[in-house]
């Protein structure tokens, strides 16, 4: 059991406090419920560039990282097409200079021409480095363009285009701070060896005065069922054939996730699941292959990537995966094969939770789920999962007309 408590500004800041009297540190996590879907399809990019832009200055602070390390800490940041999380551990003594950073950075960051330039210029390269010039690194840019047609996911955190940060003006900078770095759009974790009450005089003084303001109603397309199988072909400067196969699932807080977390942990979760102990280790038709979900708040995707084992065709090597989901949908899982999985799920939600960060970034992201005792509740909602659950849901998820299919060929030379 993780207890906190929690309260809310009168701006709108929603806190959560979280006592843990065993450690020495304090941790400040301020999640932001802004990400990539929040963007236009013509300016896209934006909320990861913020993830840099909030370390180029704030307000009154022109340097993030020095108080910070003066201080004894260290901090970090993340984006994602759902959200924007920014956190920082301090001595305990030094709680008060993480929240004094964080609330001047949430008053307003220190706009200029010359902080945007360097920071565009990172962006770019990480654009470049990672996304264009990798290997396989344009793939969840075709994964997400076939998957979705409608849904804002159908681009990369990073952006769509190139060309979009580029082109960012600093008053487009501006007016998307102003609309989603607001403190009703946030949730701060304080976490540590710190009492509530103090936290409270503390966040009042530092986030209390920061001015509350509307947020924008969203309204974010979503996307319909997909109705007929989509196929491409790719060929690309890659050591290796690949093979890509995803199918739409629900969103993080439908009925069926924790089946489905469950599934692609039973098929594709490790050296010991089903495709890599089958298609790798017996058959030897992959060098390595994997299930997984992208757990998303909006409907989300299943994807099989695996790459080819040398001299395998694209046509064997779908078959044999077909094959293998046949045999799950139809056979479903013993008791025993579900103990297991639902064990190992346990061991590793407990192994998240000894870490004191962990504990506060998921009660940031529980909050913005909207429960944030999901943190208590989740591991009994795995528990509930049936072996005929995962049967039925297996067989209305993997339908070929639900699924994309992507063959990434390896150049010939």
């Amino acid at each position: 059991m993780i207890d906190y408590n929690s309260f809310t500004l009168n701006n709108g800041l929603q806190v959560i406090v979280h006592e843990d009297d065993s450690s020495p540190m304090a941790v400040v996590n301020v999640l932001y419920n802004v990400g990539a879907k929040d963007e236009q399809e013509d300016h896209t990019g934006f909320a990861h560039l913020f993830e840099h832009l909030m370390f180029g200055g704030s307000v009154n602070i022109p340097d993030f990282d020095e108080p910070l390390q003066m201080a004894g800490g260290e901090n970090n940041a993340y984006t994602t097409n759902d959200l924007t999380n920014y956190y920082e551990s301090v001595p305990t003594q030094n709680l008060e200079t993480a929240l004094w950073l964080e609330s001047d950075r949430m008053l307003s960051l220190a706009f200029d021409k010359k902080s945007l330039e360097v920071q565009r210029k990172v962006v770019c390269e990480e654009f470049k480095e990672n996304y264009i010039n990798k290997p396989y690194g344009d793939v969840w840019k075709l994964i997400r363009e076939q998957a979705y047609k409608v849904h804002p996911y159908k681009w990369m955190t990073i952006g769509k285009e190139l060309k979009h940060i580029e082109d960012a003006t600093l008053q487009e900078v501006k007016d998307f701070f102003h609309k989603y770095y607001i403190p009703s759009n946030a949730y701060l974790v304080v976490a540590g060896n710190v009492k509530t009450e103090e936290v409270k005089v503390l966040v009042e003084k530092w986030f209390g005065e920061i001015p509350g303001r509307s947020l924008p109603e969203r309204n974010i397309p979503q996307e319909p069922a997909q109705t007929e199988a989509r196929r491409l072909t790719v060929e690309r400067n890659v050591p290796a054939n690949a093979f890509f196969k995803s199918w739409h699932m629900g969103g993080r807080l439908d009925p069926q996730f924790y089946t489905i977390d469950l599934i692609t942990d039973i098929l594709g979760g490790g050296p010991s699941s089903r495709l890599y102990q089958t298609l790798v280790k017996e058959k030897e038709l992959f060098s390595q292959i994997s299930c997984f979900h992208t757990g998303s708040v909006d409907a989300g995707l299943v994807t099989v990537e695996g790459r080819l084992a040398e001299g395998i065709s694209f046509e064997e090597a779908e078959k044999a995966v077909q094959e293998q989901m046949d045999i799950f949908c139809k056979n479903g899982i013993d008791p025993n094969e579900l103990t297991k999985v639902i064990n190992k799920t346990e061991s590793m939600m407990a192994f998240e939770d000894l870490s004191l960060m962990s504990r506060a970034s998921n009660l940031a992201y529980y909050a913005l789920l909207g429960d944030t005792d999901l943190i208590n509740k989740e591991f009994g909602m795995y528990q509930q999962v049936t072996a005929d659950a995962i049967q039925a849901i297996s067989n209305q998820l993997f339908q070929e007309s639900n699924s994309n299919t992507i063959w990434y060929c390896a150049t010939k030379n």
